[in-house]
């Protein structure tokens, strides 16, 4: 009866996810789920929040696993989603660790502000994404507190304090910038990409695609992340060919840096046959860094990555700009953290993803629900081109 219990109640914090996955864009079942996902997180006893966490790290995270065929690690799978599981359970077990309400309401919202291992996807501000509330701090924490007061008090009335959470402001006012952007749809499959028989092939159709957008009279063409899928600065005649295209069109692409014998995962952007790179400030962690300790890092890179050493990161953001626009740079996992938005200074970004990684999955639909709440929250644009997943513009 627990198991089936607390699935339901993890079913309904998941909602937000689900429901956008399978296209159901409702207002109100998203405000209605939400709200009682809350209500069932602050009633239920120590046990039944360690049952719900489990299934609620599973149903949020379980396709992190999906990657592990293509280190030829498939029989982790198990393994990893059951650690999944375990990590989230034992984090909410914590939230009931004290009865009184006051902690409880505390310690939930603080969920939103705790990563495990430098992963920082849970967002409790996700449930209420496409609600009738507001998903700032301040009014996630009005939110539960207000739930928090009703099961206190067992009063109806308390619940009118969610009116102070209710989203009344009017959608951005900000304009896209004065450029012809496109953004071409990419396909590849992982383990195609990275083979060395379709290097060719690929930069092939990446030419392609950027003589489609000068022909079309485009001023930016913004390519997945590491789709020309080599150190692009170690190839000078392709270089030249991109500077030369440069000249017609501004060109934003992903692909990876060799420096010094360090690795980064890279943006370079081309325009008036000069380049720019910019490099990745925060990594994906265990995709590109291990988080942990050197010792243990080494020997998880012995084991399962062929002695592979972390990516390597730029310590400072990067904005760029493009005929008098400026915009920030993200490469994929990182347009997902408050550190990518420090020291804005423009209201545009352009994020690059490849999710073939983690395709067919719910991870496009957690990523696109997670850039639209950073662009709700620090006021910005942003141009996301993907591998495997919709092109969007989110404001």
């Amino acid at each position: 009866m627990i198991i089936l219990k607390t699935f339901f109640i993890a079913l309904l914090f998941s909602s937000s996810i689900y429901l956008e996955y399978f296209n159901i864009n409702t207002t109100f079942l998203n405000t209605f789920f939400g709200l009682f996902s809350i209500y069932f997180l602050l009633t239920i006893n120590k046990k039944e929040l360690f049952y719900t966490g489990f299934f609620i790290g599973i149903l949020w995270f379980w396709w992190i696993a999906v990657s592990l065929q293509y280190y030829d690690l498939i029989y982790l799978v198990p393994f990893i989603i059951i650690g999944i599981g375990l990590i989230y359970g034992v984090l909410f077990y914590l939230t009931g660790l004290f009865k009184h309400i006051s902690y409880r309401v505390i310690a939930l919202f603080l969920i939103s502000f705790i990563n495990p291992f430098e992963f920082n996807w849970l967002k409790l501000h996700i449930l209420f994404i496409n609600s009738y509330f507001s998903i700032l701090d301040f009014h996630l924490f009005i939110i539960i507190a207000t739930i928090g007061l009703f099961v206190y008090y067992k009063k109806p009335i308390v619940l009118l304090l969610l009116i102070f959470s209710l989203n009344l402001s009017n959608d951005s006012k900000l304009k896209l910038p004065n450029l012809k952007i496109y953004q071409p749809i990419y396909n590849i499959n992982q383990n195609l990409k990275w083979k060395e028989n379709y290097q060719l092939e690929l930069i092939k159709q990446n030419i392609k695609n950027i003589d489609y957008a000068i022909e079309n009279n485009y001023q930016l063409i913004i390519l997945p992340e590491t789709i020309f899928a080599l150190p692009l600065n170690k190839y000078p005649a392709l270089m030249n060919i991109l500077k030369e295209k440069s000249k017609s069109i501004s060109i934003v692409t992903g692909a990876l840096e060799l420096d010094n014998n360090h690795v980064y995962n890279s943006t370079y952007i081309f325009k008036n046959y000069t380049m720019q790179i910019a490099r990745k400030v925060v990594l994906v962690p265990f995709g590109e860094k291990v988080p942990l300790p050197q010792i243990l890092t080494d020997l998880i890179n012995k084991l399962f990555f062929n002695g592979a050493s972390d990516y390597s990161t730029a310590s400072n953001t990067t904005t760029f700009d493009i005929n008098g626009t400026k915009f920030r740079n993200a490469i994929c996992y990182e347009a997902t953290t408050n550190e990518i938005f420090s020291n804005m200074d423009t209201k545009f970004m352009i994020a690059i993803s490849n999710n073939a990684w983690f395709t067919p999955s719910i991870e496009p639909t957690l990523q696109y629900l997670l850039l639209k709440y950073y662009a709700k929250k620090y006021n910005v644009i942003i141009f996301h081109s993907s591998n495997k997943s919709s092109n969007m513009i989110i404001k």
